[in-house]
């Protein structure tokens, strides 16, 4: 006997369908296919067994494994859960729809122009290491806190300012080594550690500030500044991928265009 096949039912399906290619993608991007892919086969396995050929025996332990199951998984997945979350809020349409309902929108031009207050001394700052080969880790940070990364370093709590930048990334500076957040138009701290990626695509010639950029732009939307302290290459990390030897007017309208998406 044939069931019936509506319209409803092509939506479902459509819907499940999303769902698991974004769940796919997700657990590709974190290492994790081999895990969606045997959670994937239990699922078909508990559906076969429970619903189909209705083992009471079996389809019992395999449900109450299911009811258990779910809490580990929150559990071991709870950061690839938040950034799926994230992308899913940070989504083009769903800022749309935040901007149709924000009465206080910005004139561009205007939003253009408090961006460039902001950007211009961090691209100058920036030259200026380049050309002297003095590492470098700036932090943008942008709709995501970055409170407890601010913990792990020193209060500035200061104006942008390319000459406070350069000194504070001074060669004997105490506050050299870490990296530097920045919100808006202020320096909140400096010496600030940050998470270190070990994702096996970084390529090995790019040292710990490249990957500890990359790990923050995996984990959070902020965008990371780096200067090479060997080459004085200049790279920018964001949402997980590299812009690798940026010019000076490539980052100033790279930075702008970011930023002006947050006016």
């Amino acid at each position: 006997m044939f069931f019936e096949f509506g319209i409803k039912d092509l939506i479902d399906i459509f819907l499940v369908a999303t769902m698991l290619y974004y769940i796919y993608r997700l657990m590709r991007e974190s290492r994790s296919l081999n895990v969606f892919i045997g959670i994937l086969v239990f699922v078909i396995t508990w559906l076969f067994v429970s619903r189909i050929m209705q083992m009471r025996l079996l389809g019992s332990i395999l449900d109450k494994l299911v009811s258990v199951g779910v809490i580990v998984l929150i559990v071991l997945f709870q950061d690839e859960i938040r950034k799926f979350l994230y992308n899913l809020g940070a989504h083009q349409r769903v800022k749309a729809i935040k901007k149709f309902f924000n009465k206080k929108e910005k004139d561009k031009e205007i939003g253009r122009r408090e961006t460039m207050i902001t950007v211009i001394p961090i691209v100058m700052a920036v030259i200026n290491m380049s050309k002297g080969k003095v590492g470098a880790l700036i932090i943008v940070e942008r709709e995501m806190s970055l409170d407890d990364i601010v913990a792990t370093g020193d209060n500035i709590d200061a104006n942008i300012n390319q000459q406070l930048i350069e000194n504070i990334f001074f060669k004997n500076a105490p506050l050299h080594d870490g990296a530097m957040i920045i919100k808006g138009k202020r320096i909140r701290a400096a010496g600030c550690i940050l998470p270190v990626s070990h994702d096996l695509s970084i390529p090995k010639e790019l040292g710990l500030r490249h990957r500890a950029a990359m790990g923050i732009s995996q984990e959070t939307d902020a965008l990371a500044i780096v200067v090479s302290e060997e080459t004085g290459g200049i790279s920018v990390a964001i949402k997980g991928k590299f812009k690798l030897h940026m010019t000076a007017e490539e980052l100033e309208i790279f930075l702008t265009d970011e930023l002006m998406e947050l006016t």
